[in-house]
């Protein structure tokens, strides 16, 4: 199974790199961007045929490994290949 993991800063989190972006694009002449949230994507193959255990897994991986909850937010899905 694929595990497929969004994770953003939270919402009034300082992101430099978003601000960065952001005004690179209206430099770049698209002046109605507002603002620009950069955050990571990650792909986790696992050996699972049961979904609910990828799913229980999945949870576990957000919060021993990838995901800081104090400055950042995600969703994941689950996908059966």
């Amino acid at each position: 199974m694929l595990i497929k993991f969004y994770i953003k800063p939270r919402k009034g989190i300082l992101d430099p790199q978003g601000r960065a972006v952001a005004e690179n694009l209206r430099n770049l002449g698209f002046n109605n961007v507002k603002d620009v949230k950069v955050g990571k994507y990650i792909e986790v193959y696992v050996e699972e045929t049961d979904k609910e255990k990828a799913i229980k897994e999945a949870q576990e991986m957000a919060k021993k490994a990838l995901v800081n909850e104090i400055i950042e937010d995600y969703e994941f899905e689950v996908v059966e290949e």
